[in-house]
């Protein structure tokens, strides 16, 4: 009878309050994981902008936080800064879409054929060491001083990360499931199709984050082939003007745009891979 009354009533004052706080600890949690995220960045703006007011850092070679903020908001106002960032951020989109496809497609291949890997890898070995800087001057004989040229020297600075981790992702399959797939006599197409694509899917999507940073960190150097526009070139016209205030708020911006599209990737990934585990500490 007493559990009869208890149900009919509902929950206790205690569980009701417990229900009635629990999005208020979910938003506590929540602040604590952003402050403490936050807390080393800002701890060095602090450092960095105390260090300027005693006079340790000369404006010239470091300006202070407070300069870099006044500058950006200067750039973006006049809308100086995101002309540049959509002018970069459409040649590593398309540099890295290139290397995304060639490299999954090419690497695919090397990872299931003995006979095309075999064929490959002394060209791939040769080629993979060089820095994509070096082959500035080629490209401005191949492609001239448009977009073109720009676009190779991202591209090919993202296509090997994206090959090697997806060899690497395929080449990884647990052998068990080789063994398995003999022995229920699963058709090639189909055991690639369900066991080997899905098996290197975490490693395939660590090659296209690595590259779509290695993009960025070429679309300076892609920048400096006759280049009117984009981040690089802010960053390379401010150095020659001695702007160093400029120049950081193209590196910060560089940096931030990474960030943003390693998220995206991110999170695509978390979706794709849904039965992926990390260890993430303690």
């Amino acid at each position: 009878m007493s559990g009869l009354v208890a149900a009919v009533s509902g929950p206790g004052p205690v569980t009701g309050w417990r229900e009635r706080l629990r999005p208020l600890r979910s938003l506590a949690a929540a602040a604590r994981r952003g402050a403490f995220y936050l807390a080393l960045p800002a701890a060095l703006i602090i450092l960095w902008q105390g260090l300027f007011e005693l006079g340790l850092i000369r404006p010239i070679l470091l300006p202070p936080p407070s300069t870099v903020a006044r500058t950006f908001w200067t750039l973006t106002a006049s809308g100086e800064l995101p002309l540049h960032i959509a002018v970069s951020l459409l040649r590593v989109l398309e540099g890295f879409a290139i290397a995304a496809a060639l490299g999954l497609i090419l690497g695919i291949g090397i990872g299931l054929s003995r006979s095309l890997d075999q064929a490959t890898d002394l060209t791939i070995q040769l080629i993979k060491p060089i820095p994509p800087i070096a082959w500035i001057p080629l490209a401005i004989l191949w492609f001239g001083i448009g977009e073109a040229g720009k676009v190779y020297i991202i591209a090919l600075g993202a296509f090997f990360p994206v090959l090697v981790n997806t060899i690497d992702g395929i080449r990884q399959t647990d052998h068990r499931y080789v063994e398995l797939a003999r022995i229920l006599e699963v058709t090639r197409s189909r055991f690639i199709a369900q066991v080997v694509l899905p098996g290197a899917l975490p490693s395939i999507m660590t090659g296209l984050r690595v590259g779509l940073m290695v993009a960025w960190i070429c679309v300076v150097a892609a920048e400096l082939i006759a280049a009117s526009r984009g981040v690089g070139y802010l960053i390379m016209d401010a150095r020659q003007l001695s702007q160093t205030d400029q120049v950081l708020v193209g590196m910060i911006t560089i940096g931030a745009m990474g960030k943003l599209l390693d998220v995206l990737l991110k999170a695509a990934e978390h979706r794709l891979i849904t039965w992926k585990t990390t260890y993430s500490g303690n």
